[in-house]
């Protein structure tokens, strides 16, 4: 083997050099590079995790100026929060996001944690993320493995199996004293725009020269596959209950998929939607102290892909006397005029099913 290692203590200079130069030179111009503050730098990781980089660009403006400061996050309401983060998915995060701005607020007094350990005691904020914020804001020599990461180093170093130990001992040999946070950003960029999974364009990598996977050729075997976990299919029947103007919406558990959110109630599943709609809608409103009317009638399915279920919501709506006060037990609820739903965060999915009941309604209306 010719190409000089990339963990020998001569070498790692010179690999850092040739990265951070591609960096500066190279770097995608992104929002959230042009400040070093650390409460934009936590909005932006938080956003990161799990959300391509096109779509956080679409967020990360419109979340500052609606959230610019730790104090601003903290003091909102929870349903504003969510709504904000309405359309970019995993909701627990934007909780997750509210409740850290908050622990800071009053518990620290305003002041945001400057180290690794103390950043991670903050709700959502793992091990990659306290090291991102920490090495972009506070400049501590700390490194920040994410899946980019792992597949850069599991390449320069031919690794068949990068474990969590392996990776943190060889991120931690090689991230640069004086720039840590860029250089963190830099490994993170090689990983998105070059290194990546399938198409790995290595006649443009800037540490080509001591890429151990290159020279034997096995750039698409590194890393090894892991196990994927599994994806269930699920289907569901929601009910959507109407007094011809206004829908009535739930919140979901705190705890549960899309908690905190507003959505359709979920009904007792039957297999066949068309054959049970009319009995299962009615014997629900029933049951929740609403008063149905008419007819009831399905509405076309919905499916949607969340990270370890593919759901299939199976909708019908029902017509309920206007006057009805959902009881108790359907938990906390609100009526909804179509044209108020900017006063909700409503998930992706139950949007759709939102659009179809309207466009029933208005072809039923002609």
């Amino acid at each position: 083997m010719n190409k000089p290692l990339a963990m020998e203590p001569a070498v790692v200079p010179h690999l850092r050099h040739a990265l951070l130069t591609h960096y500066d030179q190279f770097g995608r111009d992104l929002p959230w590079r042009e400040s070093t503050d650390p409460y934009r730098v936590l909005v932006s990781e938080f956003m990161l995790q799990q959300t391509r980089v096109a779509t956080v660009e679409r967020y990360y403006d419109a979340w500052l100026e609606r959230f610019p400061d730790l104090q601003s996050l903290a003091s909102a309401e929870e349903d504003d929060v969510l709504k904000a983060w309405e359309g970019m998915g995993y909701y627990r995060r934007a909780r997750n996001l509210r409740k850290a701005a908050v622990m800071i607020v009053r518990e620290r007094g305003g002041v945001f944690p400057a180290t690794y350990d103390d950043l991670s005691k903050l709700p959502g904020v793992g091990a990659y993320t306290a090291g991102a914020i920490a090495s972009i804001a506070f400049g501590e020599v700390v490194p920040a493995v994410d899946g980019n990461v792992k597949r850069v180093l599991a390449r320069v170093c031919d690794e068949v199996d990068p474990r969590p130990p392996w990776l943190k001992r060889t991120a931690e040999r090689l991230v640069d004293p004086e720039r840590p946070g860029d250089w963190n950003q830099a490994l993170m960029e090689l990983g998105a725009t070059i290194c990546t999974p399938r198409r790995p364009k290595c006649s443009e990598c800037p540490v080509q020269s001591w890429c151990q996977a290159k020279e034997m050729g096995t750039q698409l075997e590194r890393p090894g596959r892991s196990t994927r976990a599994s994806v269930r299919t699920e289907s569901v029947a929601v009910g959507v209950f109407h007094d011809g103007h206004r829908v009535l919406l739930v919140r979901r558990p705190d705890d549960g998929l899309l908690g905190g959110m507003w959505a359709f109630p979920e009904l007792p599943s039957h297999e066949t939607v068309e054959a049970s709609t009319h009995v299962e809608l009615f014997s629900f409103a029933r049951e929740h102290g609403l008063s149905p009317v008419g007819e009831a009638m399905v509405l076309p399915e919905v499916r949607h892909k969340f990270t370890h279920i593919d759901m299939t919501y199976r909708p019908g709506s029902c017509r309920v006397a206007p006057t009805n006060s959902p009881a108790a037990t359907l938990g906390e609820h609100a009526w909804m005029n179509p044209a108020d739903t900017t006063d909700y965060a409503i998930p992706v999915a139950q949007r759709k099913i939102l659009d179809s009941w309207m466009a029933e309604q208005t072809g039923a209306g002609q």
